[in-house]
């Protein structure tokens, strides 16, 4: 493994499965450090965010990443069998934060989500338990919702997301093919109605619009320079359902991090964005 600090590698069960997550030491010195627990993008790896831990844990940051279900080390891999979506995706942040509340106990606690991973940590904080997390903190997400693209771009936006839509209903999965991993039907058709109409689905019987609506804790919203999947206006499209929550907007641009960028290439120049997030969490109250 590349860097200097290794991971350990834990397993929590969940309905059948498994959700892997990577947790990191302690920065030196400092063993009540707040606490992020990363939620990756739609078909990325944990470890993939080993740079971006290093930048957390230099910020004097403690850091977990769990991969999604689905993905890496978590559970079922994606098959026609699987009937999974984002209540469930939602409903793990909850089992995850569970199972490391020993490690969590007596500090701030923030939830920080990359792309689907925000998505479902902002759904978690709308539909379950709000107060199990101090703070979200937000990088390249957004709602892809059509219209919210520039320019002619949007007009390719929607032909795109519903054909992946309806090639994951007829294979009754996802197949990776070009965009995302391999993924559940079920997640597939929940991102893609929000490309088509920029709103969360009804989940459960829930409206988790407006479950989004209702949130309060307070939110640092990070939109990334050159992102090709969450353009800024993705992410302003999403603050825009933030109406209870103090919201702190940021664009993170390539002179800011020394770098190129994208919706990925971020993590491996993410010093600048670390010390962002830990400034972040300065401001929220120690429990």
């Amino acid at each position: 493994m590349s860097g200097s600090v290794e991971y350990s590698q834990e397993f929590i069960d969940i309905d059948g499965g498994r959700i892997g997550v990577q947790t990191y030491p302690d920065p030196n010195g400092v063993p009540d450090a707040p606490m992020v627990v990363i939620w990756p993008a739609m078909g990325v790896r944990a470890r993939y965010y080993r740079p971006f831990a290093a930048a957390l844990r230099a910020a004097g940051l403690g850091v977990a990443v769990a991969d999604l279900r689905g993905t890496g080390e978590s559970t079922p891999v994606p098959a026609r069998s699987c009937r999974y979506g984002y209540a469930e995706l939602a409903g793990d942040v909850g089992t995850v934060l569970e199972a490391l509340k020993p490690r969590l106990d007596g500090r701030t606690r923030l939830l920080l989500g990359h792309s689907l991973g925000g998505q479902v940590a902002l759904l978690h904080q709308g539909l379950h338990d709000r107060d199990a997390v101090d703070g979200l903190a937000l990088v390249a997400v957004g709602v892809p919702f059509w219209r919210a693209y520039p320019g002619p771009r949007r007009y390719g936006v929607l032909p795109y997301t519903q054909g992946i839509a309806a090639t994951a209903r007829l294979l009754g999965v996802w197949p990776g093919w070009g965009f995302g991993g391999r993924q559940a039907r079920g997640v597939i058709r929940d991102w893609a109605y929000t490309a088509r109409t920029g709103r969360f689905p009804m989940l459960d019987g829930v409206d988790a619009e407006a479950a989004v609506r209702s949130v309060r804790t307070p939110v640092l919203a990070i939109s990334v320079d050159d992102d090709q999947y969450t353009p800024h206006g993705t992410m302003d499209h999403l603050c825009g359902k933030l109406t209870a929550a103090p919201v702190t907007r940021h664009r993170y641009t390539v002179a800011e991090a020394g770098a190129p960028l994208d919706h990925f290439t971020w993590v491996r120049a993410a010093t600048a964005l670390a010390a962002r997030v830990a400034a972040f969490a300065a401001t929220l109250p120690r429990r």
